[in-house]
């Protein structure tokens, strides 16, 4: 038996201290049994002693400044084994009993890597890694400073970047500038954590390089365990199987596992060739917290960049833009049908029920074209008279009629290189039909009053709540016309067939009125979202942004209640009625418990609201729909 103690790192490297005596003292001051002469060091630091009982010996910390540490762990008292590594300060020393030439302090499973030092870190003896409360007590040298600071500029820099290669070259940039690595790497998994799919490299001269060579074995064992690994005095035996290391000379190296949500995502490899700057456990401290924050910026990474291909996805798939609100698959659908047909000059029928949305959809077409600088003109074609719709298509000139008192351009000549969009097309007059049937077909038209042809370049965009279909067989719609204009036909589905978008549709309107309003309403209500969702809206989108509007104004809290939407509140009571005086004899029994209401409290609406349970302006707008008005 030859107990010693033999430095490996610092200024000491390679002094034998013999271990003889029973007890060994050893400090700063020169009184003690083994001087160091190292300001780390505490002037009485430790004591090593003989154990008579058991021939083993045993490590006392005498209440140095920095500690005291075994393998890695801060101790007060400890038995030593053979081949422990007691960490003094700066100074790291292994203690022996054998006379082997070679020892490893901790083995790994298989014997591809011997060293003279190996440690295996599990992830729950990493000091940073342990929940708040549990990281022992370091002591807050120049050393340890520095290392919290890098730390921290790692964090602060790294998640703020989201491109994944550039994050793992920075990482490793930054990685390099505290810990004395030549060489460093990120291997990054597949799904499954079993297999790398990626390496990127940084050598310390020269930057980024993807030509740096890593330890399979080590890097995959690491990956698989989830086990940090420090290894110094890395040799090779003859079946050692790590040629890389070999190739590379390397002497020390690091690996520790990327870890996020208790997912392996790939592994940090420092490598350096250098017998001088070894790694210690310090290091591997170091490095595993910094894989700790690593892991989410790159898992944070990976997520955007995954959130970016599929917007960018969908984006090819729809490049739309638009006012329309909705997320459904059927609105999905027409946002799809509306990008393919904008970037074409085809002529577009808008079908649906009023308030569907189609003018807005028109838009679309026009803004998503390449007709998106020039003009886009909407014409009514239900709320004109026969001559005036004329006029107002394709103008007229001075004197044509009594009233023209000068020449007027129509919108078709207006719209000259834009788009014109012909809303309720169903209602045109069968003279209008002819003259707008030649002005497809032909492109050119004459003014009201005109001999002059006028050639335009429009695109139609016609629209209609009728069937045309049914209208071509009552002979109140040209057959020809229907064709020109029915090119491509894009169905606009009513408000009851994408219900999930009600929810989206009321808190887009409660915003834009409570800001028009100037009154402040925060949302609407479950019971008064659940009304919203249950209702037929035979209006539609327009009918909803009516009712949010309504209830806005008139309402007298920040959030809607079915209070605010009095008219689908009755609607929604008769829907199941089997017969039609249902409603009626509701109705009629409102306003019985409202006039009596009101007589008993001599007519004080807020009196009786209290009674009734609801709101004064609640009761006041009551009072009007059922026409109670002069008997109150």
């Amino acid at each position: 038996m030859n107990p010693r103690l033999i430095a490996i790192s610092g200024s000491l490297k390679g002094t034998i201290f013999s271990l003889a005596q029973e007890e060994i003292s050893i400090g700063r001051d020169l009184s003690n049994s083994v001087s160091l002469n190292d300001a780390s060091v505490s002037r009485r630091h430790c004591l090593i002693k003989k154990n008579g009982s058991t021939d083993g010996f045993q490590v006392t910390d005498l209440e140095s400044y920095n500690g005291t540490f075994v393998n890695g762990v801060q101790v007060a008292e400890q038995a030593l084994t053979h081949g422990d590594q007691i960490a003094l300060g700066d100074l790291r020393f292994i203690f022996l009993t054998h006379d082997d030439a070679v020892t490893t302090a901790a083995r790994l499973e298989d014997d591809d890597l011997i060293t003279r030092s190996t440690i295996q870190l599990e992830r729950e003896q990493a000091f940073y890694l342990r929940p708040e409360g549990a990281v022992p007590e370091i002591s807050v040298d120049s050393r340890a400073i520095r290392e919290r600071n890098a730390l921290l500029k790692i964090s602060t820099t790294i998640n703020s970047i989201r491109n994944w290669k550039e994050l793992q070259l920075r990482l490793l940039e930054l990685t390099l500038d505290v810990v004395p690595a030549e060489r460093g790497a990120i291997l990054m998994a597949d799904e499954d954590g079993e297999h790398f799919v990626s390496c990127h490299g940084w050598n310390r001269v020269s930057g980024a390089d993807e030509s740096i060579k890593v330890s399979q074995t080590i890097s995959t064992k690491v990956l698989r365990g989830v086990v940090a690994i420090l290894s110094n005095e890395v040799v090779q035996s003859e079946s050692s199987g790590l040629p890389s290391l070999v190739e590379a000379q390397v002497s020390s190296l690091l690996c520790v596992p990327l870890v996020a949500f208790e997912k392996p995502l790939g592994v940090i490899y420092l490598d350096t060739s250098s017998r001088v700057a070894k790694f210690d456990e310090v290091h591997l401290q170091l490095l595993t917290a910094i894989a700790g924050i690593a892991a989410i910026a790159f898992e944070n990474a990976r997520r955007f960049e995954q959130l970016e291909k599929e917007n960018r996805r969908l984006q090819e798939a729809v490049k739309l833009e638009h006012q329309m609100v909705g997320e459904s698959q059927s609105m999905r659908e027409v946002y799809a049908l509306l990008s393919k047909v904008a970037a074409s000059a085809s002529t577009v029928l808008l079908l649906g029920e009023s308030g569907t949305g189609k003018e807005l959809a028109a838009r679309a077409i026009h803004l998503n074209s390449p007709r998106a600088s020039k003009a886009f003109v909407a014409i009514n074609c239900a709320t004109l008279t026969e001559s005036l719709l004329e006029s107002e298509l394709f103008g007229h000139e001075k004197g044509s009629f009594t009233g023209a008192v000068s020449q007027k351009r129509g919108k078709l000549e207006l719209a000259d290189g834009g788009t014109v969009f012909l809303d309720e097309v169903g209602e045109l007059s069968p003279a209008i039909q002819a003259k707008l049937l030649r002005a497809l077909q032909t492109r050119e038209f004459e003014r009201v009053g005109g001999t002059r042809p006028i050639n335009v370049d429009v695109r139609m965009i016609a629209a209609t709540n009728r069937d045309l279909k049914a209208a071509i067989k009552a002979g109140q719609f040209r057959e020809d016309l229907y064709y020109r204009l029915n090119v491509v036909s894009i169905p606009m589905p009513p408000l009851r067939e994408r219900r999930e978008d009600i929810p989206l549709l009321a808190a887009f309107f409660v915003a834009e009125y409570s800001k028009k309003c100037k009154r402040r309403v925060t949302g609407v209500s479950a019971e008064a979202r659940r009304l919203l969702c249950s209702y037929d809206w035979p209006g539609n989108v327009r009918q909803l942004e009516n009712a949010i509007e309504r209830a806005v104004v008139l309402g007298a809290t920040e959030l809607i209640t079915p209070e605010d939407l009095p008219e689908i509140v009755e609607r929604e009571a008769i829907v199941d009625a089997p017969a039609a005086g249902y409603f009626e004899t509701i109705r009629e029994a409102k306003r019985q418990l409202v006039t009596k209401t009101l007589r008993q409290t001599g007519g004080n609406f807020t009196e009786a609201a209290k009674l009734l349970g609801m709101h004064p302006n609640n009761l006041h707008r009551l009072v009007t729909n059922l026409n109670l008005r002069e008997t109150s």
